[in-house]
């Protein structure tokens, strides 16, 4: 029964890591790895010789870590809301209305967002006809890195809500009844028992997100993004992409790649002990 997924993780997750090789080399395609020349750390050096590595590096830390932030937050908030609505029916409804969008793919959303956002958008449209002048949106370095972080968020924050969802049921009720007759009001239960509570559940989502602080969100960013707002909007993921796959530079692209993977990988580990040991979380 494991022998499909045994192949499955040989070929497609084993087997490129051999690839890893190309970021110590100058390689050359009409040599192969093989046969192309050793060059030891060098194409590490020159990346970070670069600016671009270092606005890219920036901005995926500050994407990564906003979008940490508020897809914590705002899944809380909205849970913490919908559990305070009585009508089952109406619970139910928002729930799935807000569900919905993190089935969709981004290039079916980053479709959305241009048609909402875009200079032919429904902003736009709307500022236009009070008689106001058109603004590009997407185009826009100084607001791009709120809207990948905000359009992140409206995608994935009625998914996220379903873990506090799951944590609310867990409280006990009685303790609810007791507070009311002690005389606390629904606020106050909330302060004084829902919240710590969920405590322990935030801080094993956020210690565990840790790990993937790097990983900005590459098919955002492609969808979205353009010449115009590389300057806040590029991130590591899609700058090892132009390298690669538009520039042909193989071995300086593998080299930000696996420099992404390393930092990552200690992240994993710094934080899964954090989780350990706040939260009392292990794997095994």
């Amino acid at each position: 029964m494991l022998l499909p997924g045994m192949i499955w993780l040989f070929m497609f997750s084993i087997v490129p890591m051999f690839g890893i090789v190309m970021a110590f080399e100058n390689f050359n395609p009409g040599a192969g790895i093989f046969h192309s020349r050793w060059v030891g750390l060098d194409n590490f050096k020159y990346m970070f010789q670069l600016n671009d590595s270092k606005t890219v590096i920036a901005n995926t830390i500050i994407i990564a870590v906003g979008k940490l932030v508020f897809n914590l937050l705002i899944p809380l908030i909205f849970a913490l809301l919908l559990n305070e609505v009585v009508n089952l029916r109406y619970k139910k409804l928002i729930q799935t209305v807000v569900y919905l969008p993190h089935f969709l793919s981004w290039v079916i959303m980053a479709t959305i967002v241009i048609g909402i956002f875009g200079y032919n958008g429904v902003i736009n449209t709307f500022i236009k006809t009070f008689g106001g002048q058109p603004k590009l949106f997407m185009a826009d370095a100084g607001i791009f890195r709120q809207l990948l972080i905000g359009t992140d968020v409206w995608k994935e924050f009625g998914y996220n809500a379903v873990i506090f969802l799951a944590a609310l049921t867990s409280i006990n009720p009685n303790l609810y009844e007791a507070a009311a007759i002690d005389g606390a009001n629904r606020w106050q239960s909330m302060l004084h028992i829902t919240l710590p509570a969920l405590s322990t559940t935030v801080v094993l989502l956020g210690v565990l997100s840790l790990g993937n602080v790097l990983n900005a969100g590459f098919d955002q960013v492609y969808n979205l993004y353009n010449p115009l707002v590389y300057s806040t909007g590029d991130i590591i993921d899609t700058w090892v992409y132009r390298l690669g796959l538009q520039n042909l530079q193989y071995s300086l692209a593998t080299a930000a790649g696996l420099f992404k993977s390393v930092i990552s990988f200690i992240l994993i580990v710094i934080s899964y002990n954090l989780a350990y040991r706040f939260a009392d979380y292990t794997v095994f």
